[in-house]
């Protein structure tokens, strides 16, 4: 973004010059000038801007009725189920009913490895799509829909930043349409049904100890990461260690996003492992006969979102899996509906690109057969500097030292792109008031070494308006370039060389240690059939190792395994490289001590 969140939360406002014309507005929003302006020799006027938030530019935005927006993509009524005025489900079997009609190009929109200086991914992806509709493009939105944890907590909300955002904000930030909640009610369901069967006489002979099933709650809650329950004596259940994830992390949160349709959400509802029997076999959610309530109430949740940004293109905005544990990618469903109803589908990944355009070639496009047209790799100047060595007090400076030594994370990043998955490929610099014109042309230039083109993106600031150039060299790259996709291991691969795989050809590590728990869960996942999965490494997303403290390009590092673990269900075997909490805990001040509602039901706070 083009700017710090944290700056947000400490003072509601920034002071910025920009040349604009009196009475600007932007998306139907207008800017809210100072008191005070300057003329510069050429007589045009500098205001000095008091940034209006997210949600302000949100809540003075002209949203048009959900139904016309359904009308624009040539939705019938009969598949529109309307949550209000704003928002809508989109009934499942409007894909059925258009499986004839030809896919549109789909976009996908990743990043460099994330920095504390942001690189605004989101943003990037809204007005993108905004940017295509503006030069004739018939474009969609696929996106994530947000955790409550992180809007209560440190990350705040995820429906973009600035001019380029899907709206409404405080709906999609908080409970949405409740598809989060009916996830954590199947994930608690099932915790349950699993529990109840130990009780009632254990007839699967589940060994108490192997349980790997977890209750969840869609909240940053420390307190709950490590708890013991069934204390209540003889009627109030087994006694046993147990603990809480956050919903989004709930593997079935994977599923409902992988999921084609209610049958097939039952058959991954059906495969998940809830844990082992007294002789290692796993014990399933089918053996517990719990599938099909599960699936029962999520047979909403499974519908994707249809919402808008600022400027009205349609987004579809469903499901959201964590980006370490799982793929961090929006529902197949949502993606496929992008591409059935528009030319351009614009969708994105979790973090940097070698987590999340990886999770979402390798897992994703591989169980769901999509293949990317093209890829926008954003990045900042601000954030290369910041892998350059540079501290985030000193971002706003010149150092095109710093910048120099930055660079080869991003080009590693189109490296992987282009010649490890053989997709064309786009550089989009999410443009900050403090960058040099020195410093962006030293990005381009180094890009340009590379055969792809850097474009300037300044969608935060001007919506749509500002994303045009790099609309048009996406379009040219749909239209000129033909992928080359491959993806970067095999299917029959084993488990242990898919890793190896992931490390040396994409992170660009020299090996894997293997620690012994790892190589003990690796054989016993081979042993009992799920060795052709593709595999899901959870590891830091700061860097290209499993150190954060690695900036930049790291060379000869190894990355460490210290455990496998499979989510069937979803169809891959997550393996942890690195301690990933799956509970986060809420920070010490929160962002939940900053959001109010008035007595008009008015909310503020978010951003």
């Amino acid at each position: 973004m083009w700017y710090n969140k944290e700056n947000v939360r400490r003072r509601r406002a920034a002071a910025r010059e920009y040349r604009i014309p009196p009475g600007r507005s932007v998306a139907g929003v207008p800017l809210r000038p100072s008191l005070s302006r300057t003329a510069e020799p050429n007589h045009s006027e500098v205001f000095s801007l008091a940034y209006l938030t997210d949600i302000e530019i949100a809540q003075q935005a002209r949203l048009q009725p959900i139904g016309e927006i359904a009308r624009g993509l040539g939705i019938e009524e009969e598949y529109l189920e309307q949550y209000g005025k704003y928002k809508a489900k989109v009934d499942f079997n409007l894909l059925r009913a258009r499986a004839a009609q030809p896919d549109g190009k789909l976009v996908l929109v990743t990043a460099i490895n994330p920095t504390p200086a942001g690189e605004g991914k989101t943003t990037t992806s809204i007005g993108l799509a905004d940017a295509l509709r503006r030069i004739g493009e018939k474009a969609a939105l696929a996106l994530r829909e947000p955790s409550l944890g992180p809007v209560f907590g440190v990350k705040g909300g995820a429906a973009g930043g600035g001019w380029a955002q899907v709206v409404p904000m405080e709906d999609i930030n908080l409970h949405f349409t409740g598809d989060i909640h009916a996830i954590g009610a199947a994930n608690n369901l099932l915790a349950a049904m699993l529990d109840n069967h130990i009780y009632q006489g254990n007839r699967l002979r589940i060994d108490p100890e192997r349980i790997t099933w977890r209750r969840c709650v869609d909240m940053n809650d420390r307190q709950l990461r490590a708890v013991e329950d069934g204390l209540g004596g003889k009627f109030g259940g087994v006694p046993r260690r147990d603990g809480f994830d956050i919903t989004v992390a709930s593997e079935i949160m994977a599923v409902l996003c992988l999921a084609r349709d209610i049958p097939d959400l039952k058959e991954r509802l059906r495969r998940i492992v809830v844990g082992y029997n007294v002789d290692g076999a796993p014990v399933t959610a089918g053996d517990l006969h719990a599938a099909g309530a599960m699936a029962a109430l999520l047979k909403d949740a499974i519908k994707p979102n249809l919402v808008q940004t600022l400027e009205h293109t349609p987004a579809f905005v469903h499901g959201g899996p964590f980006a370490n544990i799982a793929h961090g990618c929006n529902s197949v469903m949502a993606t496929r509906m992008a591409m059935k109803l528009a030319d351009y589908a614009v969708t994105e990944a979790g973090f940097g690109a070698d987590l999340g355009a990886e999770k979402f070639l390798d897992i994703k496009c591989r169980l769901a057969g999509l293949v990317p047209s093209a890829v926008v790799i954003v990045a900042t100047v601000r954030a290369l500097k910041y892998h350059g060595g540079v501290e985030k007090a000193a971002l706003g400076e010149e150092n095109l030292e710093a910048l120099r030594a930055g660079l080869p994370n991003l080009l590693r990043h189109i490296e992987n792109i282009t010649v490890r998955y053989g997709l064309p490929a786009v550089v989009a610099v999410n443009r900050f008031p403090t960058d040099t014109q020195a410093e962006l042309d030293a990005v381009i230039e180094a890009c340009g070494g590379l055969g792809v083109r850097a474009v300037l993106s300044e969608v935060w600031r001007k919506g749509g308006a500002g994303g045009e150039a790099l609309a048009r060299e996406v379009v040219r790259l749909c239209k000129e370039e033909t992928p080359r996709f491959t993806f970067a291991y095999p299917d029959d691969l084993p488990l242990r060389e898919k890793i190896e795989a992931v490390v040396t050809r994409i992170y660009g590590g020299a090996g894997v240690r293997f620690e012994p728990a790892a190589e003990t869960s690796l054989k016993r996942l081979e042993a009992l059939g799920f060795g052709r999965l593709p595999v899901c490494i959870a590891k830091t997303q700061y860097s290209f190792s499993d150190d954060a403290t690695l900036r930049g390009r790291p060379e000869g590092f190894t990355v460490t395994v210290r455990e496998a673990r499979v989510s069937a269900g979803a169809g891959f075997v997550v393996v942890l490289a690195g301690n990933i909490m799956t509970m986060p805990g809420l920070p010490p001040a929160p962002a939940a001590e900053r959001i109010d509602v008035d007595e008009t039901g008015k909310i503020s706070g978010l951003f």
